[in-house]
Formats: structure tokens, sequence, C-alpha cells
């Protein structure tokens, strides 16, 4: 961590001159090609130009050399859950705080930086850590990623989100909608204006039964039409994105109907849910990753409680044979993988399962830039190497288009400009 507030220090000391980054290849998302020889010029944190070859480097500005490297923008997921990271049952503390999901969020965001993800929308927690650690990160005073967060889920009674569930009722109060449980439509407004008080940038919704829940249902419908539309509705009243959590079809194709943002994992998704996803326009973020990791977790006693391993077992190899289909259908994918089900840093498997399950490694990329900046309304700033917008950059080793597990081998990241890691000097 000390090499890396030296690098940005050292940065940052530098007002007036500019940064120059020779690559000998980028990817260039927008057009889907790899662009050889080139000269990013950075201001501040704008690329102001790109030029072909090498331009000559004035004295006062500052040179990145990444040739022999593959550069692309920085990548971005939207389906990550940091402060928790799942845990067998023998491992599993008796209780975990607050306060402690804050300090391992802070590493966790640091790793998943350093993994090459510049941007990531936290879909859920306890309630304020991700928006504390949002405003640290942006204040300077923690590294990690660009944060856009749902803050604390929304569920119904006994839904994947509910706090109180596998508790005794003696053991708990009953949760309001100001704590992400409702019970009709007029509930939903309080739900979200009490997120939108909270300072989330969306909201997130358990429309369906969960995997990892303590609860016998993991696909049932737990949202009806009227109660999403109505949480569709607040959410736009107070420009927030709506993103549900959703494995079986009826759930899906409720929330579909109501408007909302993106379908998360999606597990047992039909043609219907797929042809209405097209038709208006709805993202679909796959989890692939974590669907193959409680799968396999599934196999290993006592590693889930007993209500949670059937679910595993049944959900998590659905997954990728959803994503194919989903994919050769023409549904709009944007990258996600649910880490804090899996270890954080890990994300770039998400990559090599997209390919596995049918996708070409550009469009793989493209999932984790082009349309991640479009799901979040971020298009005009992020997501591509171009002119006038932010200077988020990665380079890894090797070429991932000819293998894309290469998305491992990260080895220099900018994000806003500055350079949080770099192990090519």
């Amino acid at each position: 961590m000390n090499n890396l507030w030296l690098i940005i220090l050292s940065f940052s000391l530098v007002t007036n001159s500019a940064t120059v980054i020779y690559t000998s290849s980028y990817i260039d998302v927008l057009k889907g090609i790899e662009v050889k020889k080139s000269s990013i010029i950075i201001n501040k944190k704008i690329i102001t130009s790109i030029e072909q070859g090498y331009i000559p480097i004035p004295k006062d500005d500052v040179l990145i050399d990444l040739r022999g490297y593959i550069v692309m923008p920085g990548l971005m997921d939207m389906h990550v859950h940091f402060g928790q990271e799942y845990q067998s049952k023998a491992e599993r503390p008796i209780k975990v705080e607050r306060e402690t999901q804050a300090i391992l969020a802070t590493a966790h965001a640091a790793t998943t930086l350093k993994a090459g993800f510049t941007t990531v929308r936290q879909v859920g927690d306890s309630g304020f850590v991700s928006i504390s650690l949002r405003d640290a990160i942006a204040s300077g005073h923690v590294i990690g990623p660009r944060i856009f967060t749902a803050g604390k889920s929304i569920a119904t009674t006994g839904g994947h989100a509910d706090p109180t569930n596998g508790k005794a009722i003696d053991d708990y109060d009953y949760p309001t909608p100001e704590q992400g449980v409702i019970n009709g439509p007029y509930e939903s407004y309080t739900a979200v204006r009490q997120r939108y008080k909270d300072g989330a940038d969306g909201i997130k919704l358990t429309v369906t039964g969960g995997v990892l829940s303590v609860a016998k249902s993991g696909d049932n419908p737990q949202f009806t039409e009227e109660e999403i539309e109505a949480v569709v509705n607040a959410a736009k009243d107070y420009g927030m994105w709506v993103a549900v959590h959703a494995h079986g079809a009826e759930g899906m194709k409720r929330a579909v109907l109501a408007g909302v943002n993106s379908v998360e994992h999606g597990t047992f998704m039909t043609e219907e849910v797929m042809d209405l996803m097209i038709e208006r326009g709805t993202y679909y973020v796959p989890t692939i990753s974590a669907g193959e990791f409680v799968a396999d977790k599934a196999k290993i006693d006592n590693y889930f409680p007993e209500i949670v391993r059937p679910k595993a077992a049944s959900v998590g190899p659905q997954i990728g044979g959803t994503f194919g289909k989903a994919y050769k259908r023409g549904v709009k994918i944007a990258f996600g993988t649910d880490v804090g089900v899996q270890a954080h840093g890990t994300n770039w498997k998400e990559f090599v399962y997209m390919v596995k399950y049918g996708m070409d490694p550009m469009s793989a990329i493209q999932s984790a830039t082009v349309e991640t900046a479009k799901l979040l309304g971020e298009f005009d700033s992020i997501g591509s190497i171009s002119v006038g917008k932010i200077a988020d950059i990665i380079a890894v080793s090797g070429d991932p288009i000819k293998n894309i597990k290469n998305m491992e081998n990260v080895v220099f990241v900018m994000k806003d400009g500055k350079v949080f890691f770099n192990e090519v000097e």
C-alpha cells in the first residue's frame, strides 16, 4: 500500500504536465479492434488526444511506456459485494459486525482495483458500508474503484434480502421499509425514498428467492408486479436505476414488464423473458462465476447450511447455459460477477466462463467496458479509451483476444489519470 501511495503522490505533484502513454497495442472497444502503435495523451484526468505512432515527449511531461503489453479501458463489474466473502459453515465467524464489514470492504476494494476494475456497482449490503466506502474512495482517503451503490437491498417479508431470515421470532423486531423490507406498493415508495435519503445511487430488489439466503426456495417470485412498478416509478423520480436479483422466470418477467434496468443472475430465464428484455432494452448481468462457485462448493459436506445446499446444487450449474442462450438470442449483456460469494480479485474468471459458454473474447471485454458504461448511464465519461473521457486505463500481459485467460495478468492500473498499480517498471 505504501508503494501505491508514493506513486499517487508523485503523479499528483506534477500539476501542469501531461502524461503520455506509449502503446504497441490498445483495444478500441467502440470499434472492436486492436489499434497498433499509439500515444495516448492525458491532461489532469482526461484523455485529450490519441496520436498514431510515438510522439516526442516534452521535458515536463511524464512518459509511461506500455509497449509490449495490451492496453484497454478500465474494467467494470456490475455486481459486487464489498465487505463480505462467503466462507464455509466451519470457517464462518459466529457474528460479523458492520464495523468488521467496513474494514474488510476497504481491503476488497483495493484488491478489485489491482485486478483492473476501475468501476463497480455494489448491489446490496448491510446499509451504509458501500455508501461510506464510495465517498471515502472519491475523496482520496481509501484506494479502490469508482463505486455506484444501491445501499441496503429491498426485499419482501421472508424474501432473499430479509435480514431476519433464519432467526427466531423472539430475536428480532419486524423490519420496516426503511430497513429494506416492504409489503405493498405504498411501502415501496417509502423504501426507495429512504435509499435516496441514505445517499444510494440506485435500487436493488430481490424479486425471487436466492441461493444463499436461509429460506427454502431459490426461484419463487417474491414481489408482485404492482410492487415492482411502484419501486421503478419512485426510483425514476429520484434519477436512480433499478437492478433485480432474479433466478426464477416469473419474477424476471414481472420485473422486466415493470421497467427495471437490469436482471442479475437470470438462472431460469425463458425465451419469453429474453424476448421481453430485448424488446424493453433490459440488461442481463449473468454472474456465471458465482454459479460455478456455489455448484462446486455444494459438493462439499457442511460447506453450506443444509437448507442452502440443494439450491446451490441446482441453481449453480444452470447459469452458464442460460447465458449462452441469452447471448445468442441478442439480449444486452453487462459484465458482473457477484464477488463476495466467491473471492474478491477473481473477477477475471467471469471472462473465461463467458467465452466458455459462447461469447467471443472481444464481446466479453466490451461487456465490461462499453456495455457497463451504458448500463450505468456513464457512457459519455467512461467505458472506452476515447478523447474527452476519463483516463481509466489498464494493461495486461498477453493478448486476451487470443487467450481470454490473460485477463488475469493485469500489470498496470490507472484510474482518474492516476497510476495505482504498475508492475511494468
